[in-house]
């Protein structure tokens, strides 16, 4: 089992950037495929960007490929989402997901993923 706490959300003028973190607990981190999801209000919650095990594979969303980048760092347990050229239409609550692969996590309903809490992230127009 894997514990993933979110942070780096905020207020931003559309056009800004923002760096969202995904720290995970645990030493099995590198084992996990990793993404992001993301709710708007009165929205399903829907996939952003994933990456696999190594780093070396990404997927997005089509509405973010060019503006968000999806890394990650095994030695620190963490992944990052870069966020650059926001767009109001991108205010939500970013959820991270820890799953068996990539595959998994693009699969409807994420199957069997972990989740942290979300965090906030609010543009302006």
């Amino acid at each position: 089992q894997v514990q993933l706490v979110e942070s780096g959300g905020g207020l931003v003028q559309a056009g800004g950037s923002l760096r969202l973190s995904c720290a995970a607990s645990g030493r099995t981190f590198s084992r996990y495929a990793m993404a992001w999801f993301r709710q708007a209000p009165g929205k399903e919650r829907g996939f952003v960007a994933c990456i696999n095990c190594t780093g070396g594979t990404t997927y997005y969303a089509d509405s973010v490929k060019g503006r968000f980048n999806m890394s990650r760092d095994n030695a620190k347990n963490t992944v990052y989402l870069q966020m650059n050229s926001l767009e109001p239409e991108d205010t939500a609550v970013y959820y991270c997901a820890a799953g068996a692969s990539t595959y998994d996590l693009r699969s409807p309903g994420s199957r069997g993923a972990y989740w942290g809490q979300g965090t906030q992230v609010t543009v302006s127009s």
